[in-house]
């Protein structure tokens, strides 16, 4: 994607490449149901704090009726995926290719996998009702902000973003309170993007509480499958 301009034929084919990795991912997912995203580092072994708050988390959206949706790896995506299993509710990894640590975790009941990671963010945002953003590095920052620029932009509305352990993010929003507010690089209400919890229960409340009153969520009929479209 960096080399430049490429011999056109080439080009088409990353094109129809990229199209048909789009098409399977909206094929894959459409009948996910009601999803809620869990980010975060996929260095954390299962004695990790984070790892046992993560876990409690999927259990709890679960209970919501949520089907969770991580990024399918090892650590916290893989304890977020355990966790739904725990109360019976379903589960998805949304996997990215990469030379190390991405590791499908043997908790998810569907695996998506992807090439591109501009693919893997828009299913991961069109198919959830909000993010729940557990400590983790450059790719959950990443993820985080790309978030919450998209509901400051208004590109998408009143999205539920929740970032579970104060101990751990204390800092990153300190600065920001005390940089980007003081010096206006971002509006004051801004810091009503998001919420800060180490608690399970008010994270996944906040989240099923929005999804229903927000976005009209209901838990009923699932969507029908149609034979002649191959589903």
């Amino acid at each position: 994607m960096l080399s430049g301009p490429r011999p056109r034929l080439e080009e088409l084919f990353r094109v129809i490449r990229i199209a048909w990795e789009f098409m399977r991912g909206f094929r894959h997912l459409h009948f996910a149901g009601p999803c809620v995203t869990v980010f975060g580092s996929a260095r954390f072994q299962e004695d990790n704090k984070w790892y046992q708050l993560a876990r409690q988390v999927g259990a709890e959206l679960g209970r919501r009726g949520f089907t969770v949706m991580t990024g399918g790896g090892p650590g916290i995506m893989e304890a977020a995926n355990r966790g739904a299993r725990d109360v019976n509710a379903p589960s998805i990894g949304c996997n990215i290719v990469l030379p190390h640590e991405q590791v499908e975790n043997p908790y998810c009941d569907v695996q998506v996998g992807f090439r591109y990671f501009f693919i893997r963010k828009v299913m991961l945002v069109k198919y959830s009702y909000g993010f729940v953003v557990m400590p983790g590095g450059f790719g959950t920052l990443d993820e985080l902000f790309e978030a919450l620029t998209l509901v400051q932009t208004k590109k998408i509305e009143d999205f539920p973003v929740v970032l579970m352990g104060c101990e751990y993010w204390d800092e990153l929003f300190d600065f920001i309170d005390k940089r980007l507010v003081r010096d206006e690089t971002i509006a004051t209400q801004d810091r009503s993007l998001y919420r800060i919890t180490d608690n399970p229960v008010e994270a996944a409340d906040y989240i099923s509480e929005t999804a229903r009153r927000r976005f009209g969520l209901k838990y009923g009929k699932k969507v029908a499958r149609r034979w002649w479209l191959f589903e």
